[in-house]
Order: structure tokens, then C-alpha cells, then sequence
């Protein structure tokens, strides 16, 4: 498998959908989901031009970083996060898209090094209500910008959603749409330290729905990677 030539075909699908939106490329970033890749094809996917890797789990994204360490990368985790996990995850990850409850975000400001730089986050969204996903519901939302909002050490840049698995991925396009409206209503409200203008949703599977339905960013690893082993 040649990542490098993935890599190419997820851009030019990407340029695609954003044409079929009247939007600019530029207007998503793509970010390589490297679960249970190894270090050496990481490597590889950089060489081919990737700068933003996505880990789920922080015991996973520790054992990978030394070898990667001169690596000029942002580090996004975009799995559940444990709050007994918090420090070490702000000691790996440059972004966090899977923030889902005002104490998971407490501890995680709590967490901080002196002087370290305001963590990006995101909230993560279940708007498929489905017990066996993170997640915090639609209805909980607004709640949980306005409680996240002035935390010191945190950035509240938008929201992420992981929709329902469907065969057609137009079925995924009403998720996608919700999320863009629930963080347009929170945008609306001009809360203190919060900003909804990153929406991390789509996968391989959905992503060019998702693009045209506004996502930022795009959470990308079998159509790079290959299927997981």
C-alpha cells in the first residue's frame, strides 16, 4: 500500500466535495487517525505531506511518540478521554475533540502546566443518543459551552460529532447538518471564551457528506492507512 498515493486521492475527493459546496480546500484540514499504526507509517504519511495525526486512546499515543518526537506534528486525540488520564493527555495532545462534560474540562484546566500554552478543545456531540458512544446530547450542549467557556486554561473552538454507521453515507448528512446548526445557535449566543468555528466531523467512510455539510475538519485513517490490522 502507498500512503503517499492515498494521501493524494483523500485530497483530490476532498477538493471535490468542497467544490461541490462552493468552498475552498483550504477550508478543511484533514487529519490522519493513526490508531494502531505504527510509528514507521506515520512516518511515512508525514513524508507525504500530513502534519495533523489523530490518536484515540493516550496509553496508545504514548508508546508512538519518542520514535516520532522530531516530528514538526499536532497531536489531536479524538477518542474518549478518561479524566484519570487528563495530565499525561495534555502533556501529548495539542487538540482535544472529545471533551464531553463540564468535569472532564475541569480537570483537564486543572491539569495544566505553568505558563503552558490555552489547549484547544472541542465538544463532543451524541446526537445519535446511542449508549455505546461518548458523547454529550444535543440538549446538554449549550450547557456545557457556557460552563467551558472561561475556563482559563482551555480554548473552546467548536464542536465534534461521531453520527450512527449507515451503508449510504447520505443517511449520515442530517447528523452532520445538526451539528452545524446546534454550533451556529452557540455561536449566536456570544458566550465568554467561546467560539463554534471548527465542526471536526466525517471519516473515511462519510467525510465528503460531511464537507458539504461545513465540517473544518475531517478525521481520516483507513482510506490512508488501509483497513486496521
Amino acid at each position: 500500500m502507498d500512503i503517499a498515493d492515498n494521501i493524494v486521492r483523500v485530497q483530490e475527493r476532498i477538493a471535490a466535495a468542497c467544490g461541490r459546496a462552493g468552498r475552498r480546500p483550504e477550508e478543511v484540514k484533514l487529519v490522519a487517525v493513526s490508531k494502531t499504526v505504527s510509528p514507521e507509517r506515520i512516518r511515512q504519511a508525514y513524508d507525504g505531506g500530513l502534519r495533523d495525526f489523530g490518536e484515540n486512546r493516550v496509553q496508545e499515543a504514548s508508546a508512538k511518540r519518542p520514535p516520532l518526537a522530531d516530528l514538526d506534528a499536532t497531536w489531536h486525540l479524538v477518542g474518549h478521554l478518561q479524566t484519570n488520564k487528563v495530565r499525561h493527555a495534555r502533556e501529548l495532545f495539542q487538540y482535544i475533540h472529545s471533551v464531553d462534560s463540564l468535569r472532564l474540562a475541569e480537570k483537564l484546566d486543572n491539569a495544566a502546566a505553568p505558563g503552558r500554552a490555552r489547549l484547544p478543545v472541542l465538544l463532543e456531540v451524541n446526537l445519535g443518543e446511542e449508549p455505546s458512544k461518548s458523547g454529550a446530547r444535543g440538549g446538554e450542549v449549550l450547557q456545557l459551552a457556557e460552563g467551558v467557556g472561561p475556563l482559563p486554561t482551555l480554548e473552546l473552538r467548536g464542536l465534534m460529532v461521531i453520527p450512527p454507521f449507515f451503508e449510504d453515507p447520505e443517511q449520515a448528512r442530517p447528523f452532520f447538518r445538526r451539528l452545524r446548526e446546534l454550533a451556529a445557535m452557540i455561536q449566536s449566543r456570544n458566550l465568554p471564551g467561546v467560539s463554534m468555528g471548527e465542526l471536526s466531523m466525517g471519516m473515511s467512510h462519510d467525510f465528503e457528506v460531511a464537507i458539504e455539510e461545513g465540517a473544518t475538519m475531517v478525521r481520516i485513517g483507513t482510506a490512508i492507512f488501509g483497513p486496521r490490522e
